[in-house]
């Protein structure tokens, strides 16, 4: 069992990037440009790597290998949560230079609520054989979902969030600069910015659904879990800029995704009968995303093709 102070002092450090993040880089709300973005997404995937290695001198490799897996099932399915974060600021019609404050504030409170629910799933699995069959199960049948259902439009303006937000106080028209909250009329009210925030943060919650079951699959302890999960989830926000305007040529990303899901599902459910190292996992995992990517960029290359040669498209 991991003592507490190292859970304070993992939750501290991470308190402590992000104020430097926020301090000194994203201290003015602007626009993130492609080339910021990707060097902040290397930065925390050189943090989530390099943490890596301090599980690898403090626990041994079985437990480095178990992080490195959980990080990776992580990563590869917050890809898909892009979507929804894409969705939501479109339909809010979210100023640029406001997205990345939103999406940090956001992600952050996904975090904290990420915490409590590997700690509780942790306590389950280990009080409870049976609850591995009921997480496996949530994984295949989220793998089917991803399959057999088309992506639709969704209208965020009547999302069930943003009902229970009116209910709760007024939301005006407008933004109002980086402001979450202001006062109309005597009356606190809030601004679209705060619906935003919401929505992005209970859409996480509701993919944690999906992921905390599948980091289950590869590691028991609950901090390896979390630190994991943390990690991968605070690269989101950098990661959203730089794939935002590239998802739509992901053509075989949820085929990637579902077989991930089966995968670590059929793991979690045979976890008594068949013992699946988690080196095999971590490299099934890798190719599985890496067979998804590459069809992707060959699919790309022969619709760039045909888009050039319309005689041999017409063959």
């Amino acid at each position: 069992m991991v003592e507490w102070y190292w859970w304070a002092g993992f939750i501290l450090a991470i308190a402590g990037c992000l104020a430097i993040d926020l301090t000194f880089f994203h201290r003015t709300p602007h626009s993130v440009r492609f080339r910021e973005a990707l060097l902040w997404s290397a930065a925390w995937v050189t943090l989530g790597l390099a943490f890596a290695l301090v599980v690898l001198v403090w626990r041994g490799s079985g437990f480095a290998a178990q992080y490195l897996a959980g990080y990776l099932i992580e990563w590869t399915l917050s890809v898909d949560n892009i979507f929804v974060f894409v969705l939501v600021l479109m339909a809010f019609a979210v100023p640029e230079e406001l997205r990345q404050r939103v999406l940090m504030w956001g992600v952050l409170g996904a975090v904290a609520m990420r915490l409590g629910f590997i700690l509780g799933g942790a306590a389950l699995l280990n009080r409870f054989a049976w609850v591995e069959y009921v997480f496996g199960a949530i994984l295949l049948v989220t793998a089917v979902r991803f399959l057999f259902t088309r992506e639709k439009g969704r209208s965020f303006e009547d999302s069930p969030v943003l009902r229970v937000l009116r209910r709760v106080m007024p939301v005006t028209d407008s933004y109002e600069g980086s402001r979450y909250l202001v006062r109309r009329d005597g009356r606190r009210a809030a601004t679209p910015l705060l619906a935003v925030l919401a929505l992005i943060t209970v859409s996480d919650v509701i993919f944690a659904v999906d992921s905390i079951p599948a980091v289950f699959a590869v590691t028991r302890d609950a901090f390896i879990a979390f630190s994991s999960n943390a990690l991968a989830v605070l690269g989101l926000r950098p990661l959203f800029f730089v794939l935002s305007g590239a998802l739509e040529h992901f053509y075989y990303l949820k085929y990637s995704l579902a077989a991930i899901l089966a995968f670590v599902g059929m793991k979690l459910i045979l976890h008594q009968t068949v013992d699946v190292p988690t080196a095999i996992s971590l490299a099934v995992i890798a190719g599985l995303m890496a067979v998804g990517i590459a069809a992707s960029w060959m699919k790309e290359r022969r619709m760039r093709s045909t888009d050039r040669d319309p005689v041999a498209g017409s063959g």
